[in-house]
């Protein structure tokens, strides 16, 4: 991603249906190298509208700062200390969506902000209300995604005194944001506020945090735009260095067994079509992790699948077995490694990322490229290209015939159940079949985030959300309220467990009341279904504190039908397999209510493959106690 730039228009917010009408739209340039100009011109986003001193109070300045940013949604919830501007705010064209938490507000900005590209924003009042920002603060913060989260404080004079509601929530999210800034003097918002946009959105995307004192809203201050925004030693690298680009070239160029190991970053860099020249034009296998599903068309010839603890045989043996490993975005995080001194021990690494503290970090890397893969990516593609116009094209023949032989070996699949309920693979797998590529899955986390990250085809970037590095449970419902916003006319569904959907459910809500009409297909399996998978393979069947009662043959406790109906949703349930096609039709035929499906399934399926915890990834078990047998490729 370009320093300060604008997102490509392609990926910009359309406005929800039933909203109010956002203020007006910044006519966004369609060609990209017009976007990466106007980016020079001016780190600070939106229009750059020039606006004259004019006096106003703080929280004017606040609310018309997002304006000139060119904010067109909020999520928040308002108490005492934000009050102040809460009060404009009712004045403005802005479209603010009133959650039922805190938490649900911090989600929405970032599932809005993954499918848009666009900062979300989210508000909250102090103490309290600002920590339950905490939990989506610190997921943004772990899957870089750009938001901003703006919290009331109270008045700067009694700081430090415990006042009534009082957190020091610069102190406590300065470790998961990219910066933290509290406000004391009016006359700061404005240069803030824009800082606070550009640290989200350029570089190594991320959460930043605004706390502005409840006598710096209510102050008289002199507004004016564009600030100047000075953020002294903060100059993200974007072009990634010549001479590094030609050795990963000569690398690739001498590779017999390379891997395009693909993360994340490229999601966030809008990267897919040049991603994809470089793949085509080397002809190496492509990997993309949890974070980056969709960013590679899972219908190309050159994928093979996703790797990690639950990943695809043959994505695990690829770069088990490779001998250089192509990372773009990527940080080889433990649930892809395995144990580290153990993955590819075979293989070089080019290591490319816009985070230079990510390189080398977890695993050395023979040629590191620091800058954004959007723009290292077409370097590297030409560089590969004038490199095998020298010394000839590799041969991978025999590497592919071993990787397509695991992938016919070891397909994705799913026992039946014994206890005759659904298998929960096979109602996710028609989930996404049914809806087709061009809907938006969002996942909780647990099993069922990894059965729809397996089982849904994903063919085109920002088309997955799920929270990857901090798994944080409650995270379906919320970040797919804020995905219908910023995509009003695709299909959203939120692929929940019963677990998962319990911690958030309120801002089904928020959906009614403000005609989001995602589809929530709760997996039900009545338990807390990976702790339960662990303690069937780890703690020889002792379920400590992982029933729910939820399920089949149970109280029911809560009865989900029941509670969707009572929040306004239209509520279905599911339990028979014969069933399953026409109840995912019906969800997909309503479009004026949030939907909710109660699909029953079994407590006994499990997510494999799988490699566990404290081991190599040479030990995938594709069921339990069963490891694959295969020679390695010479």
């Amino acid at each position: 991603m370009s320093k300060g730039s604008p997102i490509s228009p392609s990926l910009m917010a359309a406005k929800s249906a039933g909203a109010t009408k956002a203020p007006e739209k910044v006519d966004r340039p369609a060609d990209a190298a017009v976007v990466d100009a106007a980016a020079t011109l001016s780190p600070v986003l939106g229009p750059n509208n020039v606006v004259p001193p004019t006096v106003m109070t703080g929280s004017q300045a606040i609310v018309r700062s997002l304006e000139e940013l060119g904010v067109d949604d909020i999520f928040g919830l308002p108490g005492g200390a934000i009050l102040p501007t809460y009060d404009p705010l009712m004045a403005s064209k802005m479209n603010h969506i009133l959650v039922r938490h805190e938490q649900g507000a911090g989600h929405a900005a970032q599932g809005y902000a993954m499918v848009t590209g666009r900062v979300g924003v989210c508000i909250a009042t102090s103490g309290p209300g600002a920590t339950n920002l905490v939990t989506p603060i610190m997921d943004a913060h772990m899957d870089s995604v750009p938001m901003v989260a703006i919290t009331g404080q109270v008045s700067s004079g009694v700081i430090g005194t415990d006042a009534f509601q009082e957190a020091d929530i610069v102190g406590i999210t300065m470790p998961i944001t990219k910066h933290s800034f509290l406000v004391t003097d009016p006359n700061d918002i404005p240069h803030v506020m824009a800082e606070a946009f550009h640290l989200a959105s350029s570089g190594r995307p991320g959460p930043v945090l605004v706390d502005i004192a409840k006598d710096a809203q209510q102050g008289s201050m002199t507004f004016s735009w564009p600030p100047k925004i000075d953020l002294p030693g903060y100059r993200p690298v974007v072009r990634g260095h010549n001479k590094q680009v030609r050795e990963a070239a000569k690398l690739i160029a001498a590779a017999s067994k390379p891997v395009l190991y693909v993360g994340g970053g490229v999601v966030k860099a809008h990267a897919a079509a040049e991603l994809m020249a470089l793949a085509e034009a080397t002809g190496a296998p492509v990997v993309t992790t949890l974070m980056a599903r969709g960013v590679f068309p899972d219908s190309h010839p050159q994928h093979v699948g996703m790797p990690g603890m639950h990943g695809t045989v043959s994505a695990v043996t690829a770069l088990q077995q490779s001998d250089l490993l192509i990372t773009l975005g990527a940080r080889f995080d433990d649930r892809v490694t395995g144990v580290l001194k153990t993955f590819a021990p075979f293989a070089k690494v080019i290591h490319a990322d816009i985070d230079p503290a990510e390189i080398s970090k977890n695993r050395t890397a023979d040629v590191p490229i620091v800058g954004s893969v959007k723009e290292i990516i077409p370097e590297l593609t030409e560089a590969v290209k004038a490199q095998f116009e020298q010394t000839g094209t590799p041969d991978l023949e025999s590497w592919w015939a071993f990787l397509n032989n695991l992938k016919e070996t070891y397909p994705l699949g799913w026992t039946e159940p014994e206890d005759g309920l659904s298998a929960p693979q096979r109602v996710i797998e028609r989930i996404g079949a049914l809806t087709g590529p061009e809907g938006i899955y969002v996942a909780g986390v647990g099993q069922h985030q990894m059965w729809a990250a397996q089982f849904i085809k994903y063919e085109r970037p920002h088309a997955w959300l799920n929270s990857g590095g901090a798994g944080t449970m409650g995270y379906a419902v919320p970040a797919a309220m804020g995905a219908k916003v910023g995509e009003p006319d695709r299909v959203v569904w939120a692929i929940d467990g019963d677990g998962c959907f319990q911690m958030t459910n309120q801002e089904l809500a928020t959906c009614a009341l403000n005609n989001i009409p995602i589809k929530v297909a709760i997996i039900n399996n009545s338990s807390l279904g990976m702790v339960r998978q662990w303690q069937t393979l780890f703690y020889e069947g002792r379920y400590s504190n992982t029933d729910l009662n939820t399920g089949h043959e149970t109280v029911r406790i809560p009865d989900f039908v029941k509670l969707a109906d009572a929040y306004g949703c239209a509520a279905l349930r599911c339990e028979r397999d014969e069933d399953i096609d026409a109840t995912i039709q019906k969800a997909l035929e309503i479009n004026d209510r949030p939907v909710v499906i109660d699909f029953v399934v079994s407590p006994d399926s499990m997510v494999w493959p799988m490699v566990p915890a404290g081991v190599s990834n040479d030990q995938i078990q594709v069921a339990r106690n069963m490891t694959p047998e295969w020679e390695e490729e010479d």
